[in-house]
């Protein structure tokens, strides 16, 4: 494991992004509870049990696309076959076909009995209620066997899965109507700050408008959790304190902005020893370096910086992947490519930095990005004007141009 960073400011030591990451999921647990949900309220939830398939897929033998449907010993080129019915998709043909017969077949349909392959409609040659065959045509050409994707009983999706869209429209084609899934998170979020006003009322000086809890509304939502919103509040140790205990009293989990550094009106970390315990409360990475994870009773704490682009880095690297445990699955690592940087890009020695860029792909394949022009925590537009994170390591002072670096698509995770 890596040395933990050295801090001038004060104790304790700042912990890589790997090892802060590592102490949170080491230390977090998936909530208990489950309950049974339609499979349209699925999508996002975390399976609970493993799901065995319960039929066959497909549950009858079916055309691959539009033909005939006959013997395949019948099939050699010229030969003609009288057609004595026709299948759709939905109304089979009761019939059976027999020796230098066929039937009409469309996509999905039932393959009648005694069929054994489909031949393209583009390869035969209609004449009157007979068809002549222009191509030979194999045993089992063109059709889909019954089982032959799913048999009942096979493992469907694993306990754990967090369920996506192509899940869905697989527990739809098995007629699973409701899904075991594991309870919704309940999340707190609260913002501290006496500077930090309500939308819709105007500014006195030195105030500005709340952003951070609609930025994680924003956030959270891809996770599906109940989230309570407790509101601003303001830079007192009191207040700061019932609301941590009331949240702690109903969340899983609390995620506060603001308060995590060591000015004189930062009193999260404080608060956390007092209330249950501190894991950490420094990160070397930037922004994003006040993060502190704790616990307030049964909850989880994250205390995110106060800076808008910091909450969206130490969410996205952080908070997400801790909350994806907590709901009972693994988080994956993201996805990082190599691109070219087309701009300098200022870094000092001592902390993994995550700088706004936005890249393309260029006419010869390879990626190239551009990095931002503003990279404070404080511009929240540099977000919104990006499509990707420059990764830059430690140890790394700096980009010149044309140099090779990583980078993470933004996606909509921010």
């Amino acid at each position: 494991m890596a040395a933990e960073i050295p801090d001038s400011c004060a104790e304790p030591l700042a912990l890589t992004l790997e090892q802060a990451l590592r102490r949170l999921l080491d230390a977090i647990s998936p909530v208990d509870g489950t309950e049974r949900v339609p499979l349209r309220q699925a999508r996002g939830r975390i399976l609970s049990e493993n799901l065995l398939s319960p039929m066959d897929l497909p549950p009858f033998a079916n055309s691959a696309m539009d033909g005939y449907a006959l013997r395949a010993e019948d099939a050699r080129p010229g030969a003609m076959l009288r057609q004595v019915g026709v299948s759709w998709a939905g109304k089979p043909y009761a019939g059976a076909v027999g020796p230098k017969e066929c039937a009409r077949i469309f996509t999905g349909a039932v393959v009648p009995d005694g069929a054994d392959a489909v031949v393209m409609q583009e390869q035969v040659i209609r004449e009157g209620e007979a068809i002549r065959l222009a191509a030979a045509c194999h045993p089992g050409e063109n059709i889909r066997p019954r089982g032959g994707e799913l048999k009942a009983g096979q493992a469907l999706l694993p306990q754990g899965r967090r369920l996506g869209a192509a899940d869905m429209g697989l527990l739809a084609t098995v007629g699973m109507a409701e899904i075991p899934v594991n309870r919704r998170l309940k999340v707190a979020t609260l913002s501290t700050g006496d500077e930090l006003r309500p939308l819709g009322l105007a500014l006195a000086p030195g105030q500005i408008h709340d952003s951070n809890r609609y930025l994680l509304d924003g956030l959270l939502a891809e996770l599906c959790p109940e989230i309570l919103d407790f509101g601003a509040v303001p830079d007192d140790p009191g207040a700061l304190r019932r609301a941590l205990l009331e949240a702690s009293a109903q969340a899983d989990a609390i995620i506060s902005t603001g308060g995590a550094s060591v000015g004189e009106a930062d009193f999260i970390v404080d608060i956390l020893r007092e209330l249950g315990g501190v894991e950490f409360w420094k990160v070397a990475i930037k922004p994003g370096k006040p993060f502190a994870f704790g616990h307030v009773g049964k909850s989880y704490l994250f205390g995110l910086p106060g800076n808008p682009v910091a909450v969206a880095v130490t969410f996205r690297q952080l908070v997400r992947p801790a909350l994806l445990r907590l709901m009972g699955t693994e988080p994956r690592p993201y996805l990082r490519l190599s691109a070219v940087c087309q701009s300098r890009l200022s870094k000092r020695a001592g902390r993994q930095e995550f700088q706004r860029g936005v890249y393309r792909r260029e006419a010869g394949g390879m990626l190239s990005v551009v990095g931002g022009a503003g990279q404070g925590s404080d511009r929240l537009s540099s977000l919104t004007q990006a499509n990707c994170y420059i990764v830059l390591p430690l140890e790394n002072a700096g980009v010149a141009l044309g140099e090779v670096v990583e980078i993470e698509p933004c996606d909509d995770l921010v």
